[in-house]
């Protein structure tokens, strides 16, 4: 199950891998969010989201054109705690962005070749390579 999360576990931000410096209180509202995979009350996997009305191309862009009416879902920093946590946020961020008719899911990801593995294994493909990052589009059809 993937929840929003909870106030008592800011903490968990602390450990993001790709964006770290990003301050817990920039993370969530105007259109953004902090999803938590949810396994048997352990957290599994943690991804950070925002509504964007186009495709950002760098951290700065990303907060510019969050909205909370923005229709494309960007996941812009992902990490996990389990084998395969991981590629189940990611692909219950790609059933809740069909859900909410979203009309793409797309990264900003770091320009790291496990980035790159990661998105392309799950069935991503690479739409932009930009100077600080990549972007990556998830099928939503």
């Amino acid at each position: 199950m993937i929840r929003t999360i909870r106030n008592n576990e800011a903490h968990l931000i602390n450990e993001d891998p790709v964006r770290p410096h990003i301050p817990f209180e920039k993370r969530l509202g105007n259109g953004r969010n902090i999803v938590v995979l949810d396994e048997d009350g352990e957290v599994g996997a943690v991804v950070c989201t925002a509504l964007v009305s186009q495709v950002p191309t760098n951290e700065e862009e990303l907060f510019k054109y969050a909205s909370p009416i923005g229709d494309i879902l960007i996941a812009y920093t992902v990490w996990s705690y389990k084998k395969g946590a991981g590629r189940k946020i990611i692909n219950k961020l790609r059933d809740s962005a069909i859900e909410e008719n979203c009309s793409k899911l797309v990264t900003l990801s770091p320009k790291t070749e496990m980035a790159e593995r990661f998105h392309i294994s799950n069935g991503a493909r690479c739409i932009s390579r930009n100077e600080s990052s990549n972007n990556f589009e998830y099928d939503l059809a």
